[in-house]
């Protein structure tokens, strides 16, 4: 095998491994398990027997994925969920509602999803754990405009801020000041329940406040 072939092996391995190590189904199976009564996540340990209902909530194209891989170790302790996902970007789900919704300009199929994950929000109480998955593009999947603000306006905020070339971090920003769940308001909508998130990030540096 000459030099050049060993390169070119050495590359396709480093990108396969590459590709596992961001595969969304994969890292939440790393990060997510189930040690008898325990709910492990992270570093952070759940009591079961103590919770009543487990859901998951979210958005972002790789939430399918993400969808799929909590319903692995959690089974039947996961009751339902709803998230929203891009046009084109599901998986199979046992028990969780995949909303396909448009992306990058949001569309009315976002804001019935957003609605969806609002009114499931309020039917918990503090022994229910959620789990909210978000990933790239869930700000643009899950549109709930403040009162005054339609969607269209969203929809025209959209476009003019992709023409003009925003950045991510400038596009989001904007779209969590018109939002009734943007901006930490999905987290206030599920007090007093125990949220659990779960970030796949595809913003550089990683800031939580824009992701």
């Amino acid at each position: 095998m000459s030099s050049v072939e060993v390169l070119r092996d050495h590359a396709r391995a480093i990108f396969e491994e590459a590709l596992k190590a961001v595969d969304p189904f994969e890292a939440v199976l790393r990060h997510v398990r189930i040690e008898k009564d325990r709910l492990r996540v992270g570093g952070h340990v759940y009591d079961l027997a103590a919770l009543r209902n487990v859901y998951v909530v979210g958005a972002g194209k790789a939430g399918a994925a993400m969808s799929a891989a909590l319903e692995t170790p959690l089974g039947d302790r996961l009751k339902s969920g709803i998230v929203n996902v891009k046009y084109d970007h599901t998986a199979p789900t046992r028990c969780v509602r995949l909303i396909e919704a448009g992306h990058p300009v949001p569309d009315e199929q976002g804001v019935a999803g957003a609605k969806a994950i609002v009114d499931l929000l309020k039917g918990c109480d503090a022994s229910d754990l959620i789990f909210c998955v978000l990933s790239g593009g869930g700000s643009a999947l899950l549109p709930l405009p403040v009162p005054g603000v339609g969607l269209s306006d969203k929809q025209t905020l959209t476009c003019l801020l992709l023409e003009c070339g925003a950045t991510i971090n400038e596009i989001n920003t904007l779209r969590k000041h018109v939002s009734l769940v943007k901006g930490g308001q999905l987290a206030r909508l599920a007090y007093p329940a125990t949220l659990v998130t779960l970030i796949l990030s595809d913003v550089i540096d990683d800031p939580l406040d824009i992701i």
